[in-house]
């Protein structure tokens, strides 16, 4: 089986984003993500709990053992999807550490730039206004004109005064600036450090898992995809209308991906988990979604289960651990399960753990 794509690039390209040569010396902010908590108090725990050893004949511990495995496989979907979160929220962080980069740079270039013209204006007049206002009283041919070039001066003095304090503002916010950018970058980096920690433990649950996973006979594992998976697959339709282009692309293109295998953590082109297969197929249609259920229910508009249209979103279990699209008549079309590829199914069969429906487009 397939364990969750590596966590790529984020640590060497947050290392590469930062400016060169930066002082990075300053406290650590506080991580701000009460979910990385979550997600690692979760890891902590077993999540898997052992197989059960079939008796023969004994139908009611054979039960048992898969109702177990499929127990694990639900909560092991849980974290992924928390895993799934915190690198949405780990891109975010990313993002406030180049855009505060980019405000302590442009404030040094204002500086920059300020620096030599107060400088000249210094020189000219700000520091020597009173010498050049006893030039102009020994030079001034009338009163008008002594008034006039006075006049003058004070001005330009009045001017340098207002540069004078621009500096000091832009000065202030440059450091600023560079003080968020140190503190971003540094709690980035900590969910870097925090994520790739929690994805080598689920590679480890996965793995353990699917030893359980095999050990179960092929009537048990029927027993684990029926418990999670929304019920025997159903032949994809055709002809499926949406509403509007945008969830008609939606709609064609997760339905595209049927009997793609289910990877945990795994957002396509040739592989995916719930939320990958739905960011998937909307990225088709030019509508950005997060990879993780958590952030996409809450994208978009609600909508009530009886008004459903082809492309809505529906979520189940709570909190949210996953995602499915609605393609009209009762079916859906969704990464179900680890033993289970991309498939239709009945809406119905997975009914009892819905709990609400979100209209992205259309």
């Amino acid at each position: 089986m397939a364990t969750p794509h590596a966590l790529t690039h984020a640590r060497g390209q947050l290392h590469t984003d930062r400016l060169a040569g930066s002082a990075r010396g300053r406290r650590f902010g506080p991580l701000r993500t009460s979910l990385l908590v979550g997600a690692t108090a979760a890891l902590t725990f077993t999540v898997l709990p052992g197989t059960a050893t079939a008796v023969p004949g004994d139908a009611t511990t054979a039960d048992q053992a898969a109702a177990r495995v499929a127990d694990a496989e639900h909560r092991l979907e849980v974290v992924a999807e928390q895993l799934n979160e915190a690198r949405v929220l780990l891109a975010g962080s990313q993002d406030a550490a180049r855009a505060a980069d980019e405000a302590a740079d442009e404030a040094q270039r204002r500086l920059d730039a300020l620096d030599g013209q107060i400088r000249q204006l210094a020189r000219s007049a700000y520091t020597g206004s009173a010498t050049s206002q006893f030039n102009v009283l020994l030079t001034s041919d009338s009163a008008q004109d002594l008034v006039s070039q006075m006049g003058t001066l004070d001005a330009i003095a009045g001017y340098t005064n207002e540069v004078l304090a621009e500096v000091s503002v832009v000065a202030e916010g440059a450091e600023q600036s560079r003080e968020s950018a140190d503190v971003a970058a540094a709690e980035a980096q900590e969910q870097v450090d925090q994520i790739a920690a929690q994805q080598k433990e689920l590679e480890a649950q996965i793995a353990d898992y699917q030893r359980q996973y095999d050990a179960l006979s092929a009537p048990q594992q029927a027993v684990v995809a029926q418990a999670h998976g929304g019920g025997e697959a159903l032949p994809a339709p055709s002809g499926v209308v949406a509403s509007s282009a945008a969830a008609q692309k939606a709609v064609d293109t997760a339905l595209a991906q049927v009997g793609d295998p289910y990877v945990w953590g795994a957002g396509g082109p040739n592989a995916f988990d719930c939320s990958g297969l739905t960011a998937y197929a909307y990225a088709a249609a030019g509508v950005n979604l997060p990879h993780s259920s958590r952030s996409q229910a809450q994208m978009g508009a609600s909508v009530p289960a009886n008004q459903l249209q082809p492309g809505d979103l529906l979520f189940f279990y709570s909190p949210t651990s996953h995602v499915a699209m609605y393609i009209g008549n009762g079916q859906m079309v969704h990464a179900s399960t680890s033993s289970q590829p991309v498939k239709v199914a009945s809406f119905n069969a997975m009914k009892g753990d819905f709990t609400h429906a979100r209209r992205i487009a259309g």
